[in-house]
């Protein structure tokens, strides 16, 4: 399933056929709506991500409707059923309980990894299909739950493109990094990267100097600051959400602390525009191993636009969730049939292409996206640009960073 635009005529067009339809004399039955839930935390410590994954959903919902709907079901429109995690996993628990009495089809989202473990859990025991948007730990797709799909990649194979593309600037730049020092939050996602980081690091030749965890919220990075200053790395790997990352990244200016480079993996900042826009000088020429929108696909930078018109930012939470309930709808069409079983056999077997993001069409193995990969981004001026692999290249990177 695509997302074709829709003109301004056009959608006169289907109003009219719409009043016509509406005429008691060749009155017709409407078919009924597709509900599908949308679970985000749009309340508590993830809030900001929550409402980008929550407006990304809402865009493609919106697309897939002015198209013509699921036309498989005679053109049946999606309902979205919106359900708030609260940023925690038991909220999250109870929100599918909740989509579950209200009948929805299929269930997108869920953000963190905490949350998506719990929701899909929750979800399997009605067998109800449950895409996961962002959440990258690995044990998500790792229980075999037939019921849950994670679209994007997981740690395990971020761990490994950071990496290997770390060795590539690395060598290219004549091996001016030795030395590293890694700060990740503490829940399941930092402390599980943390994990690989430290034994994949020493690979490429690269001395670990010290692993540093925070709480997620934290009000204060000074101190974690000061360490990073007394032990002088080459390098500083975060792993943390958008305010811990911000915070560091503000008081390291401020501290005048300069590494060669700030090489992040998975940061809720990195990869942010309001980072980008609100602190210009911490968030100069800071590299992230994320997810992102294909940078030179049309319908990725016409989502973008539309992001920008609302007055948001975009941010990798729009396009992934925009990709998301696009796979869904597919899957539906595909299904032909709201059925759940039906559903996860067309997720199975789907190869949609139809997204914005820099991936080959999907193909699930034990629920995992095997055409997904993660790229490498850099804040280069008032831009975020991608730098790693070069097929979705739209800059050159800068490595090391100048004094």
């Amino acid at each position: 399933m695509r997302f074709p635009s829709i003109s301004r005529r056009a959608a006169l067009r289907g109003a009219a056929a719409t009043s016509l339809l509406a005429a008691p004399s060749i009155l017709r039955a409407q078919p009924a709506s597709v509900k599908l839930g949308i679970l985000q935390p749009v309340t508590g410590a993830l809030a900001q991500d929550g409402e980008l994954g929550r407006l990304g959903a809402q865009l493609a919902i919106e697309a897939i409707n002015a198209a013509g709907g699921i036309k498989s079901l005679g053109g049946a429109k999606i309902e979205m059923v919106f359900a708030d995690a609260r940023s925690n996993p038991e909220a999250a628990t109870q929100e599918v309980e909740r989509l579950q009495a209200e009948g929805v089809a299929a269930i997108v989202g869920g953000f963190a990894s905490p949350i998506c473990l719990a929701a899909s859990q929750a979800a399997a025991r009605y067998n109800l299909p449950y895409i996961v948007d962002v959440g990258v730990a690995d044990s998500i797709v790792d229980r075999g739950l037939a019921n849950t799909f994670r679209f994007a990649p997981g740690f395990g194979m971020f761990t490994s493109v950071a990496i290997s593309n770390l060795a590539k600037l690395n060598e290219a730049a004549g091996k001016p990094i030795k030395t590293v020092v890694l700060v990740h939050e503490d829940g399941l996602f930092g402390a599980g990267l943390a994990k690989l980081m430290n034994t994949e690091l020493p690979k490429i030749g690269l001395q670990v100097l010290e692993t540093i965890s925070h709480p997620t919220p934290a009000r204060d990075m000074a101190n974690v600051a000061l360490r990073i200053r007394a032990l002088n790395p080459d390098l500083v790997i975060p792993s943390s959400y958008y305010n811990e990352f911000v915070l560091l990244a503000r008081t390291m200016q401020q501290q005048r602390i300069r590494p060669k480079g700030i090489y992040a993996v998975l940061n809720g900042a990195a990869s942010n525009y309001r980072f980008v826009k609100e602190f210009p000088e911490a968030a100069a020429n800071v590299m992230d191993c994320n997810h992102w929108y294909h940078p030179t696909n049309p319908l990725a930078l016409a989502v973008k636009k539309q992001v920008e018109a609302a007055g948001k930012v975009m941010a990798y939470n729009v396009p992934l969730n925009y990709s998301c309930v696009g796979l869904a709808a597919d899957a539906i069409e595909h299904a032909a049939s709201v059925d759940r079983a039906k559903i996860i056999t067309a997720l199975g077997a789907s190869t949609f292409a139809g997204h914005i993001m820099p991936y080959n069409a999907t193909k699930f193995v034990g629920g995992q996206n095997q055409g997904a990969a993660p790229v490498n981004l850099q804040v280069q001026g008032s831009d975020i640009k991608v730098i790693f692999p070069a097929g979705f290249a739209d800059a050159k990177p800068v490595f090391p960073v100048p004094a």
